[in-house]
Parts: C-alpha cells; sequence; structure tokens
C-alpha cells in the first residue's frame, strides 16, 4: 500500500469534498465513501469507515475544512455559526482517540485568529491548514519508523495488535510503518497479526496491507497470543495507541492489556508506537481516559450473520489501558523512551 505515492489513499481532498476508504469492506471491497459536510465527517468516525486515532484527527481536520468550504460565501456569523456546529458534532463522534480532539482544537484555534478578517480568506486557510496536517501526520510516521525500526532485529517475528498501519493514519502508519521502515532498511521482518475481536482490524486491516506490501504476515486469533510466546515463536510486540496518559498508561483497542500482560511474563520486548498529539497531559493517569462502548452487535455476530442467542447480555468496550509499567518505550517522532513515566513524557516534547 503505497499511500504516501498516492496509489491508495487513506483519505483524500477531491472536489471540495473529503474522501475515505471505506474501511468496513475491506478486505473483501474497496471503495470511497465521500463527505461533504462536518457532520458525514463525523457519522463517518462514528461508524468506522475511518478509524485510528491519527486518521481519524485528519479526518476532522477536514470535516472542519468542508464545513468551512460550504459556508465560504455566506456572511460571517452564518460561516461562524457553521463551524461552531461542525466542533461540536465532531467532537461527540468518538470519545476514545485524543488525536480527534487535538486536530479539532489546532482548527478552533485557527478560526479565532482568522475570524476577524474575510470569510473566504479563512476557509482557504482551514482547509490549507487540515491538508498540513495531512502532510505532517506521514511525515512524523516516518520518523517514528525510522527510530522504531532500530529496534527490531533483522529476522524479528514481530507480533501486533489491531491495525496501526496506513489505514490508520495519513499514510505509512504507526507500529506498522516501525514493520516498513524495517524492511527497507533491508531486515528480514515478518509480522503475527492478530485478529482482533470482536471487529477484526488485524485480520482485515492489518493482514491486507501486509499482503499488501509482501511482508510475511501470520493471521492467529486473539486467544492464541499465550501459546505462540509459550512456544518462542514472538520476539517482540510492537502496537499504537489512541491515548496515551501523562504517566504513560496507553489506552489502545481492546486485548492490548492482555498481550503486555503475556508479554511481560514470557520477557519479550513490548513497544508502543505514536505521536506525540497521542499523549494528553491533561490526564494524569490511565484510570482517566474514557474508553468507548460500542454496539453490542459487534459482538453478538458480524455482517448480517448472528451466533448469540437473543436476549444475552453483551459487553464491548473498544479499548483497554496497558499501564506504563509494562511498556517497554514508547517510540515517538522525537525518539525512542525505555520505560515512559510522566518526566520522561514531559522532556519529549523539549526535544
Amino acid at each position: 500500500m503505497q499511500v504516501e505515492n498516492l496509489s491508495v489513499e487513506t483519505l483524500r481532498w477531491r472536489e471540495s469534498r473529503l474522501e475515505l476508504i471505506d474501511q468496513r469492506r475491506l478486505p473483501l471491497e474497496f471503495e470511497y465513501v465521500a463527505c461533504e459536510t462536518a457532520a458525514q465527517t463525523a457519522d463517518a468516525i462514528r461508524d468506522m469507515v475511518v478509524r485510528g486515532a491519527p486518521a481519524i484527527g485528519c479526518a476532522a481536520a477536514y470535516g472542519v475544512a468542508v464545513e468551512a468550504q460550504r459556508h465560504a460565501a455566506s456572511a460571517r456569523t452564518q460561516f461562524d455559526a457553521a463551524l461552531d456546529g461542525a466542533f461540536r458534532v465532531l467532537a461527540a463522534s468518538r470519545p476514545t482517540a485524543v488525536n480527534l480532539f487535538w486536530a479539532i482544537e489546532r482548527m478552533r484555534q485557527s478560526h479565532v485568529q482568522l475570524r476577524g478578517g474575510p470569510v473566504e480568506d479563512e476557509a482557504r486557510a482551514l482547509l490549507a491548514l487540515a491538508r498540513q496536517m495531512h502532510s505532517d501526520d506521514v511525515a512524523i510516521n516516518r520518523a517514528m519508523g525510522r527510530h522504531g525500526a532500530a529496534l527490531l532485529a533483522d529476522g524479528a517475528r514481530i507480533m501486533t495488535h489491531c491495525n496501526a498501519g496506513a489505514l490508520a493514519t495519513a499514510g505509512h502508519g504507526t507500529a506498522l510503518g516501525v514493520i516498513r521502515s524495517a524492511r527497507d532498511a533491508g531486515k528480514r521482518v515478518s509480522v503475527i497479526a492478530n485478529e482482533t475481536r470482536p471487529y477484526l482490524q488485524g485480520a482485515r486491516l492489518t493482514a491486507w496491507e501486509m499482503v499488501q506490501e509482501n511482508i510475511p504476515v501470520t493471521l492467529v486469533t486473539d486467544n492464541m497470543v499465550g501459546h505462540l510466546m509459550q512456544q518462542g515463536r514472538v520476539d517482540v510486540v510492537v502496537v499504537g495507541a489512541d491515548r496515551i496518559a501523562a504517566n504513560g498508561d496507553t489506552a489502545n483497542k481492546i486485548g492490548t492489556y492482555t498481550v503486555a500482560v503475556l508479554a511481560e511474563r514470557h520477557r519479550i520486548p513490548f513497544y508502543i508506537a505514536a505521536p506525540l498529539s497521542t499523549i494528553d497531559p491533561a490526564v494524569a493517569d490511565g484510570s482517566g481516559i474514557p474508553i468507548e462502548e460500542r454496539d453490542p452487535a459487534e459482538v453478538t455476530g458480524f455482517r448480517g450473520v448472528r451466533w448469540a442467542p437473543a436476549g444475552v447480555g453483551v459487553a464491548n468496550p473498544a479499548f483497554d489501558v496497558t499501564p506504563a509499567a509494562l511498556i517497554t518505550a514508547l517510540i515517538t517522532e522525537n525518539g525512542v523512551i525505555e520505560r515512559p513515566d510522566a518526566a520522561k513524557l514531559r522532556a519529549l516534547f523539549d526535544r
């Protein structure tokens, strides 16, 4: 998947609208969904047309931009009201990935700075900022990839959970970006992709990306992780993140905590790859990270096939929190920090 070379783009701007790969349909179908309003963009985020913290952030920025374009010929009062509505509807789309709120806040700050000028100028500036955030994300992922690749040995068998690849970002990926960069550096690496119940992001998306790249990949069910580690078939774990608390506790797709505990038990390095925008200094530790509860239908069946009995109770948390004590190192665009804690995370922003 050569996203940065524009053969496949997770999200793209075309003719005053945002277009997103419909990740619900992969790998069986490949098509784009068009978003012409902020509300449509919020729906796409909520319904997981687009997912992955960095990609959600970029989509939200474009969601503001598309609303600005729609009202570029309006009076200032109408324009401001439309943007205020855009900020609200996008912020309500999903609760856990902090990149969403980071991107919205950047767009909001630009709006505040520009609201004294012509509406048309502001609409152009907001689109330019969204495009800049898009291109910056690819550059950030490549920087993370270079730092993380140095941690992987030639021949490494790398387990990952969920999808933290090009599909979860503007391009290249976070966890999968590390793997891509290691491959590009000439290292022979292979991937063990956990299927990631209940939404199957590993089976549908990570496996698909690796097949497209000709990187050897083995798909396993989530409950095989401990067995594979016990058998000595996993050398390292690399995953992404949706929100990192000030002390280093990290929220990622449900099941990540289990993988981290098993990695600790088997003395396997456990790495988080995430941009600085995923760090939320306003949340002291993992207990303050909001955990999204999703539709029970994701657990009772899939794509119209039901396997659970009617009337059964369902819990469907989309994320869990891995304590910082279980994280071997955090890989960011500003470098790698071992055993992350509050002081080390603060210092990252000064590099």
